[in-house]
């Protein structure tokens, strides 16, 4: 089958770029411009046409890419149109009429890249990431991903674990020879040794899924303490409704932000107190969850109505800065309790000391990026992968100490699998459907 769609962005542009691959692209370049294939890989003008009437769509670029040497691993083709609506519906109806072809699913040309052994799992979702990239960290991350370092990390813990097994099975096919002690001795060393490299590859408190996915802040407190306002002023444009009227927000509202170019998720959440209405109680509840998962909150109080209950004691213990709002309204010092909190002193009234607040968020945000590995993990599936990896592979050292071989190469064969799932090397049709249907159509 010959898939077709659209590569760039819907909408009227100065050129749009409609992809082909398959064994009928051929076919396809052919009908449409009345004439042979142009020179591989060498931009060629041509006049592109309605199949059957003859009639001038349009004039644009058509690129060659014969197979194996595509993006995809099979024949390609590129038409660079103008990019109206009209003539780019044109074009892929024309495509439509050529036998065996049809529109492409999202993320399918790199889906066949990846089949076709042109790239592998770990490259396939850098490539994911770089199309989604929103900030300049979200884009070096997910190149530093396609560069391939973590591929062939794992590849090369995969290799280990393959030699280890190799020595295991021979000792099971062979019982009555005994393996040689250099043999017992590096198959001891290269076990923990691999297991300390995963310990250690793991051991990142998160910072590739945080680039990917977006440091979460989320602004908790009282009621009518001025959190709606904040996330107003930090977003630059009215994000949630701010009344007088205490308990106006009931819902978490979310907002992304690109601070320094580090990406933020930052939430408004429900004032927490004491309610009997049951919408109130179901939006608090929700708020002290996000504060929970955040990756840092922003403690809101009143400057002039610092209740201390054990909620608020329990939010500022961790990964917290404690904001105190209305300082305009303020006669007198803070309380010495207060003062020896990392705490920011602010009226969103007056617009003052946002800046000392905004600084203080981006150290915070600097201390959680710092990460000079190039080894990192970027998706939860990654992570739990790692993670059975490393059981199974403890469970094969504390078997194989006992000699007890068989059941060893089992934990050994499941750990090996484990690492292998994570760049593709193994049978992995139940996850390819979840990793590239997050890709754009035409890509």
């Amino acid at each position: 089958m010959t898939i077709y769609a659209l590569s760039t962005g819907p909408g009227v542009s100065g050129v749009a770029i409609i992809r082909i691959s398959g064994p009928e692209a051929s076919e396809v370049i052919k009908s449409l411009t009345k004439g042979g294939l142009p020179t591989p890989r060498l931009a060629t003008l041509r006049k592109i046409n309605n199949i059957n009437t003859f009639r001038l769509i349009d004039e644009g670029i058509i690129i060659w890419f014969p197979g194996p040497e595509s993006y995809t691993g099979e024949d390609m083709a590129e038409i660079h149109v103008h990019g109206g609506k009209t003539v780019v519906l044109a074009v892929q109806n024309e495509i439509s009429k050529v036998k065996n072809c049809r529109l492409a699913e999202p993320g399918e040309f790199t889906k066949l890249a990846f089949q076709n052994g042109k790239i592998n799992l770990l490259k396939a979702e850098g490539i994911a990431d770089l199309i989604s990239a929103e900030t300049e960290i979200q884009r070096q991350q997910a190149i530093k991903i396609m560069k391939g370092k973590s591929s062939e990390k794992f590849n090369e813990l995969r290799e280990k674990l393959l030699k280890i097994l190799s020595f295991i099975e021979a000792k099971i096919d062979f019982p009555e020879e005994d393996l040689p002690e250099d043999n017992l001795k590096k198959i001891k060393k290269d076990s923990y040794d691999v297991l300390t490299e995963i310990k250690k590859i793991l051991n990142d408190q998160k910072v590739g899924e945080i680039i990917r996915e977006g440091f979460k802040i989320a602004i908790v407190g009282p009621t009518n303490v001025g959190k709606s306002s904040l996330l107003n002023n930090l977003a630059n444009r009215e994000v949630a409704i701010v009344s007088e009227i205490a308990g106006t927000t009931r819902d978490v509202v979310e907002t992304h932000l690109n601070i320094d170019g580090y990406p933020v998720i930052i939430s408004d959440t429900a004032g927490i107190r004491d309610s009997e209405d049951e919408i109130e109680k179901k939006g608090i509840k929700l708020s002290l969850k996000k504060a929970e998962n955040a990756d840092l909150k922003l403690v809101v109080i009143d400057a002039k109505r610092v209740d201390f209950s054990s909620f608020m004691n329990d939010l500022i213990k961790n990964d917290a800065i404690l904001v105190v709002n209305k300082s305009d309204l303020l006669k007198e010092e803070l309380s010495s309790e207060i003062s020896k909190l990392d705490h920011v002193l602010i009226s969103l009234k007056n617009n003052l000391n946002i800046d000392k607040l905004i600084s203080k968020i981006k150290n915070k945000l600097k201390k959680k990026f710092i990460s000079e590995e190039d080894i990192l993990i970027t998706r939860e599936r990654h992570r739990q992968h790692l993670i059975q990896c490393a059981d199974f592979l403890k469970n094969f050292i504390d078997k194989n100490d006992k000699k007890d071989f068989d059941k060893a190469a089992e934990d050994l064969r499941l750990a090996t699998r484990h690492l292998g799932m994570i760049v593709g090397k193994v049978d992995v049709e139940e996850i390819l459907g979840s990793i590239f249907n997050d890709f754009c159509i035409g890509k």
